[in-house]
């Protein structure tokens, strides 16, 4: 073989293996600087179950800690009053939508005012709120989020742990709130029937419970930010005369949802 033919040959093998190295390193910057740059974040607020008839918060700001940073105050997308039990069984309400710093949300905190209240039966009472939580209601995320792409986030506020009845008579709020994002969403949803069964449904791995109250419209229900794992559901009637209903081995992944359709309680 002549000395040209060879040196060509050897010339497109360098160009090649610059060519991959160069496709590598770029490859290896994106995933090295995923955390350099801003993210989009929108924060939703939605409810557990509850008995009560409306469920008043007043949410004035949101505050976010970042991995190895300072705090940032954020304003709500409307700042005031939500009555949270409009937002169960997939329901929500789109609380906040803000830019931030690629990185890991360590806390998110909820600044309330004073219009806090419960009605129960038809009756209104002030929430009072323990000196503790004065500060702001706070609750732990640890999610990490990369630049240039956009996250949901669901604070989800259950009312039914989070107010408690004093002893004359009135009720404080001793909030009960965990925040999943759109990766670690995992939800098991069906219907209950019949409609009266005043039914309410759990779903237990260990010693993680969550619940719903199906619609009394339609017997809708779904539990929503539910850790990947392998869980038994327990259906409980209100009533007298329905049999609790159980299965086990349902099986929750994170991104996914797991439809058990309609589920009739028997006499």
């Amino acid at each position: 073989m002549r000395k040209t033919a060879i040196l060509k040959i050897v010339g497109i093998v360098l160009f090649a293996v610059a060519v991959t190295a160069l496709n590598a390193c770029k490859k290896n910057d994106n995933g090295a600087n995923n955390t350099n740059g801003n993210t989009t974040v929108n924060m939703h607020l939605t409810d557990g179950p509850s008995v009560y008839d409306h469920v008043y918060l007043d949410i004035q700001q949101v505050a976010v800690t970042m991995s190895g940073s300072s705090e940032v105050t954020l304003a709500p997308v409307r700042a005031g009053v939500y009555d949270i039990m409009q937002f169960r069984n997939g329901l929500d309400t789109l609380l906040l939508r803000a830019t931030l710093p690629a990185g890991t949300i360590s806390q998110i905190r909820l600044i309330l005012g004073n219009n806090n209240s419960v009605v129960v039966n038809g009756n209104s009472y002030a929430l009072s709120t323990p000196s503790a939580q004065e500060s702001g209601v706070k609750l732990n995320l640890n999610q990490t989020f990369s630049a240039n792409t956009a996250y949901d986030v669901w604070i989800d506020f259950d009312a039914g742990k989070s107010i408690v009845t004093t002893g004359n008579g009135g009720y404080k709020l001793k909030p009960v709130i965990r925040a999943y994002s759109s990766t670690t969403n995992g939800r098991i949803k069906g219907y209950v029937l019949p409609l009266n069964a005043m039914a309410t449904v759990y779903a237990v791995n260990g010693t993680d419970t969550l619940s719903a109250i199906p619609n009394s419209t339609d017997g809708f229900f779904v539990i929503s930010g539910v850790t990947a794992g392998t869980y038994s559901l327990w259906i409980n009637p209100g009533i007298v005369g329905l049999q609790a209903y159980t299965q086990a081995n349902v099986q929750v992944n994170y991104n996914a949802e797991v439809n058990l359709g309609t589920i009739t309680l028997v006499p």
